[in-house]
């Protein structure tokens, strides 16, 4: 996409967003469209189509801080982006030239009041540090990154696992390889630029250059474009990837995938997929850290006469040893039955002994408990509150 596509678009429009927006408003609202329009979700439907590569494009400068400043600076410099021309005053009276005027560097750059340097300024939005015309960095643009979702069970993120992953998204046209054109054809170096991507000219008593109109600032005219992606190069396709889950991995955690975002334009390297993993909670066990955490219920006799007890772990048992006058909630550490990641670290396992009081006594039981109450008279279980209430 050229310099001058790129400012006229409204990305925060795309996403519903107002400009000061933060990161995570930005990436609820992407998400939320990305999910309404994904292809898979709306097959043969053109505009959903459309709409799921609008917004994953804006999503991709939206949500790179650096991308995102540049943009909102261009933005800010041509009074939020019109496609059109603009006002300019004191070049010559109350004219108007099209923004493409400012992309390029201008012939007499280093003539007092030239304008230069506005291309350097903009330079890195378009991925171009100031280089000269007709680099290949002129028309070069990174792939956009992609994010989408994955949801794994409790004992996959604790133990890691790999998973295959399905997804639609804008990729190297298959076709064409990219090139844009038809099988058995190839692209043309633009006879007006002469493969540069700009054309210089004129205006008063400066002298601009401006992306190409006839190739749209890419160097190349297809004659024949590719049937599957129209000359752009870049398609919607459904692939599988194999994504590793490292051991360990949080809920809500980010995976990334380098290079396998949306293809970039011009030879610029591809965007990055980011996989975001959701952990379906376990029944039984939860998590705090690299240790694993269980919540055991005991009677009454096992804390306080202490005893053994068995207690689950993910790879099996092991048994516990319950020392007597054990208080309800105390937690005991079984070591290494944790979480084990590849860095060397270990937890291990939390264990919340938790008593458990019957809902209903028989007879024997109800007699017992109560010779117990009797014979326990002596032992205060609320020493400090039965002292202050003889106080009152």
């Amino acid at each position: 996409m050229s310099a001058r596509e790129w400012i006229g678009k409204d990305f925060y429009r795309e996403l519903g967003v107002s400009s000061d927006a933060s990161q995570d408003e930005i990436k609820k609202a992407y998400r939320k469209l990305a999910r309404e329009n994904h292809p898979d979700a709306n097959p043969g439907n053109a505009e959903a189509e459309q709409k799921f590569k609008a917004v994953s494009e804006a999503y991709g400068v939206l949500s790179d801080a650096a991308k995102r400043k540049e943009y909102d600076e261009a933005r800010q410099l041509f009074g939020s982006g019109g496609a059109g021309g603009f006002g300019f005053p004191g070049a010559g009276g109350g004219g108007s030239f099209d923004m493409g005027d400012l992309f390029g560097q201008t012939a007499g750059a280093g003539q007092a009041g030239g304008f230069g340097g506005l291309g350097d300024i903009l330079g890195g939005l378009f991925g171009r540090r100031g280089g000269a015309p007709g680099a290949a960095g002129a028309r070069g643009q990174r792939g956009a990154d992609v994010e989408t979702d994955v949801r794994i069970d409790f004992t996959e993120a604790v133990k890691g696992a790999t998973l295959p992953l399905r997804l639609s998204s804008p990729a190297t046209c298959g076709t064409c390889g990219g090139n844009g054109a038809k099988p058995g054809t190839s692209p043309r170096t633009c006879p007006t630029c002469n493969g540069s991507g700009l054309v210089s000219r004129s205006q008063g008593a400066f002298a601009f250059s401006e992306p190409c109109r006839d190739c749209r600032g890419r160097g190349k005219i297809i004659d024949n474009p590719c049937p599957e992606c129209g000359g752009e190069g870049i398609s919607t396709r459904t692939r599988t990837l194999t994504v590793r889950v490292p051991a360990g991995v949080d809920d809500n955690q980010r995976i990334r995938l380098a290079g396998q975002g949306e293809p970039g334009r011009g030879g610029a390297a591809a965007g990055d997929l980011y996989v975001r993993v959701h952990v379906t909670p376990h029944r039984v066990f939860g998590r705090s850290g690299n240790d694993l955490t269980i919540t055991v219920p005991v009677s009454f006799a096992e804390v306080t006469l202490g005893g053994t007890i068995t207690v689950p772990t993910l790879d099996g048992k092991v048994s516990l040893k319950v020392p007597s006058g054990t208080n309800s909630g105390r937690v005991l550490r079984v070591r290494g039955k944790g979480i084990h990641k590849r860095d060397g670290t270990q937890g291990d396992l939390l264990v919340t002994l938790q008593v458990a009081v019957p809902s209903r006594l028989d007879a024997a039981e109800k007699e017992a408990l109560e010779s117990f109450a009797e014979a326990s008279k002596k032992h205060d279980p609320r020493p400090e509150i039965t002292e202050m209430l003889k106080e009152r």
